[in-house]
């Protein structure tokens, strides 16, 4: 995990040329005018936070001298310093995955990814043991990462902890568009699981019910096919809940997933 720092000109040997020899260095020429940098800042920080690598962040205009020995004309300007030399990175604004292609490039991995990859590895093993502290400490080193709660929350939705998972919902950040998607689908099978005892065991009933299960349990194909049988036969089913029930799913797996591309297009041939 690295840092983030604000380095002026008398603090920039010891800060970042020095260090530079141990881990990389990124320096962000910045302006507090400039939108662009506004833009790139935010996303510097989170990586920096993932990566085992500094972030310098330097006002051009409280420190110009700095600005004009490295040539920065225009700002945002990212250099990267390696060994005590000072590189070219890049100028204006990357996209989140152009800056991890960079950091990768760089030889750096995120920290992230390797605490995902065990978590990931604990759930396949299926034992409560190796799971919950995987989970624990992803919760403890990045207690506000959407990805992170949306792990918990799906995990507990599936062990049937509907109210914690509820809890972990509602930290989530609402401008994370993809988040707040796979939040909302969270929510629909919790709403979901909910609607079961109002079942009466009627052809129909029987269908949605085994539809649910299966979504509940992340069999999300048994789910869809499920729920794409009711609307064949009653698309207006208790007030189009199956037609919903699939709208939960496709958020679940989000809109490039190949059973969402599948089972949208079936859906729409089977209501028009």
């Amino acid at each position: 995990m690295g840092q983030s720092i604000v380095v002026n000109q008398a603090e920039f040997e010891q800060a970042v040329l020095q260090p530079s020899f141990e881990q990389p260095v990124l320096v962000d020429f910045f302006a507090t005018w400039c939108g662009p940098c506004q833009l790139l800042k935010p996303m510097l920080e989170k990586l920096a936070q993932e990566y085992d690598f500094t972030l310098a962040k330097v006002d051009i205009d409280a420190n110009p001298e700095l600005a004009k020995a490295f040539g920065v004309e225009g700002v945002p300007d990212v250099r990267i310093v390696s060994q005590g030399q000072v590189q070219e990175g890049f100028v204006g604004v990357l996209s989140e995955p152009q800056l991890r292609e960079l950091l990768a490039n760089l030889g750096l991995r995120s920290s992230l990814e390797e605490d995902l990859t065990a978590f990931d590895m604990a759930l396949a093993t299926g034992d409560p043991g190796e799971i919950f502290p995987a989970l624990t400490t992803l919760l403890t080193r990045y207690p506000n990462n959407s990805q992170i709660l949306l792990k918990a929350a799906q995990l507990y939705v599936l062990q049937g902890d509907d109210a914690l998972a509820g809890q972990y919902l509602e930290l989530i950040d609402s401008g994370d568009r993809d988040a707040t998607d796979m939040a909302d689908g969270l929510r629909g099978l919790i709403a979901l699981r909910q609607s079961l005892a109002d079942l009466d065991g009627s052809e129909l009933d029987t269908a949605f019910g085994t539809a649910s299960q299966a979504a509940l349990k992340g069999d999300f194909a048994t789910a869809l096919d499920g729920f794409l049988g009711v609307v064949e036969r009653n698309r207006t089913y208790r007030n189009d809940s199956a037609r919903k029930a699939m709208l939960t799913v496709f958020k679940l797996l989000g809109n490039s997933d190949p059973l969402t591309l599948t089972y949208r297009k079936r859906l729409m041939q089977a209501l028009y």
